[in-house]
């Protein structure tokens, strides 16, 4: 059954809208103080996405509070990594880290794809409570790390600055390398396609380290897997159509190789201009993006200002999913992401 407003699932579709649609990568997060307050009862960032009946709750407030065209399942890339037994942990202050990351040969050999039902049932059952919550309202996204941006945690062990254990790696044992984006691949296609059996009505891959990637390395490592993944996933549940949307973070200047993978949109940054981008992809797929987050501190008057350039930038017609360039600073101002959304659905109008 097709949500109420199902304005997020048409423009990707590249169907006709009344206005632009718009959600906002990680919008349930620290910005909120209802966020905060639900974080504080679950007792730590895991345990928060670990408990369907909280997660649930934190998808919904920026719902609430905003009037968002789409919900998106609050959880975390690294689950999946984590159902693997590498020993996922939240340090204060540091971000995420494994206990045993991926540096022996014997380790990679023996790593395997997680049975998301078995493994990762917590988040299935997230996905079917935050559906049956939304009540058809708007549309759910589910999402999922891309192998590339997975195995860079699951070799580095945590974030980097510059990724030097996984380049090395990527580059002096290419074999090991392409073993764990293989393993992942499978693992990958197998959560969406959970989720989507599950109830979730788009989904979108996260690139976020791919732009850090030469070309070659780019196709070979990150896009290649890519391609199997959307290549994997179900195309329709229930007779509806179920978009999916791959974002490379400073992946702009690899905008038409994106587009052929097979993917109805591609997310992108605040690097790229988003008239030239449809310029360059023609009608091949629809657009997200694509606001710089820090345009958020600036107040709503420049939030309008700039949100109008964006909409003006895309042009007439449908095919266009308003979203900022990269996830929500925590420090954000709440008043100026309404500001946003008001100012999307209110300024769009006259391009549609």
């Amino acid at each position: 059954m097709k949500p109420k407003n199902d304005t997020f699932l048409r423009a990707l579709l590249k169907e006709p809208v009344p206005y632009t649609p718009i959600w906002i990568m990680r919008q349930a997060g620290r910005y909120l103080p209802e966020y905060n307050e639900t974080r504080a009862r679950a007792g730590s960032f895991l345990d928060l996405c670990k408990n369907p009946d909280f997660c649930t709750e934190v998808t919904l407030q920026p719902i609430a509070r905003f009037g968002l065209d789409a919900a998106i399942l609050f959880s975390d890339i690294l689950t999946i990594p984590d159902a693997m037994g590498l020993g996922l942990y939240f340090a204060e202050g540091e971000g995420p880290k494994f206990e045993r990351p991926l540096r022996e040969e014997w380790e990679i050999r023996d790593l395997t794809a997680p049975d998301p039902e078995t493994h990762l049932g917590y988040v299935l059952d997230a996905v079917r409570q935050i559906r049956k919550a939304l009540a058809n309202e708007v549309p759910l996204i589910g999402f999922s790390g891309s192998p590339f941006t997975l195995a860079c945690y699951m070799v580095e062990g945590g974030g980097s600055d510059d990724f030097r254990t996984t380049k090395t790696m990527l580059y002096r044992r290419p074999d090991l390398f392409h073993r764990i984006l293989q393993v992942n691949t499978r693992a990958v296609t197998d959560y969406l396609n959970a989720q989507i059996r599950a109830g979730a009505q788009a989904v979108q891959i996260f690139d976020t380290w791919g732009g850090m990637l030469s070309s070659p390395a780019y196709e070979e490592f990150s896009l290649a897997y890519l391609r199997q993944v959307v290549a994997g996933l179900i195309k329709e549940h229930e007779g509806v159509r179920v978009p999916s949307i791959v974002f490379t973070k400073g992946g702009g200047v690899w905008l038409e190789k994106i587009a052929a993978i097979g993917c109805d949109a591609v997310g992108l940054d605040w690097t790229c201009e988003i008239g030239e981008a449809r310029k360059r992809v023609g009608h091949r797929v629809a657009l997200q993006g694509n606001m710089d987050p820090m345009v958020l501190f600036a107040g709503p008057e420049v939030v309008r200002e700039e949100a109008h350039r964006i909409l003006k930038s895309y042009g007439q017609g449908s095919g266009h999913v308003f979203n900022l360039g990269h996830g929500i600073s925590q420090f954000t101002p709440p008043e100026s992401v309404a500001a946003l959304v008001d100012a999307v659905h209110d300024l769009s109008r006259p391009f549609h």
